[in-house]
């Protein structure tokens, strides 16, 4: 289990105990990031999709992957970044070897949703376990939601609480289709009937992202992707 620090809000100077939250790793072992105990936690104004991952090593079978960077959300509204030990900026994992033969896929291991934050990292949490594992933030940003960006894949995650429409499918196929790469479009609120059919048409898979955070296929095309 991760070891519990003390964290002091710089703003309001209220404590908290903070313990980081594991995530698995491909050989099934948890994977915790080793929270820095002497450095400052640092309040943060402004997220950056680069500073909001961490690359960890597993302790067990040596991998590095990308994990959230701990946050912790202070009562007085200010959102506190928990410094890490030992871990690297992303850019710095090793492209995957594409000639090395895939292990079994494990389930996927669920994160609770709660906040637009937690909805992105799911969805990219959910694309690594699918074999995408260069996930960054796209270049374009699109009209609605956060955009993900993978090789030859571009995704949209939509954290609002308004159902996905036609309009918002054909935009994510339309910028997929300039970049020459396949899309998927991940929605907390679902989809209308017409973005359904917008989507079969077209060729999109659509997902919707629970509250247990476990994204669900919703369409013919999602379950083809999700499948072992």
């Amino acid at each position: 289990m991760s070891e519990s620090v003390s964290v002091r809000c710089p703003v309001c100077r209220r404590e908290h105990l903070y313990a980081a939250p594991s995530y698995p790793c491909e050989c099934g072992a948890p994977v915790f990031p080793p929270l820095d105990r002497h450095g400052a936690p640092m309040a943060v104004t402004h997220q950056v999709w680069e500073e909001t991952w961490v690359v960890v090593k597993c302790a067990i079978c040596g991998r590095k992957a990308q994990w959230p960077q701990p946050e912790l959300g202070c009562g007085c509204g200010t959102v506190l970044r928990i410094p890490v030990s030992g871990a690297t900026c992303p850019d710095r994992v090793p492209e995957p070897d594409m000639a090395a033969p895939a292990p079994p896929r494990r389930a996927f291991q669920p994160i609770t949703i709660r906040t637009a934050r937690d909805a992105v990292t799911v969805a990219a949490l959910y694309l690594r376990w699918l074999g995408y594992q260069d996930i960054r933030r796209a270049d374009q940003r699109p009209p609605s939601g956060i955009g993900l960006a993978a090789r030859g894949l571009l995704a949209q995650v939509d954290p609002t609480v308004r159902p996905a429409s036609p309009r918002d499918v054909e935009c994510l196929w339309l910028t997929a289709m300039t970049e020459s790469a396949h899309c998927v479009y991940f929605s907390l609120a679902g989809y209308t009937t017409e973005a359904r059919t917008t989507a079969d048409t077209l060729g999109v898979p659509l997902f919707v992202l629970d509250l247990t955070g476990t994204p669900q296929p919703v369409n013919s095309l999602a379950d083809e992707l999700a499948g072992p």
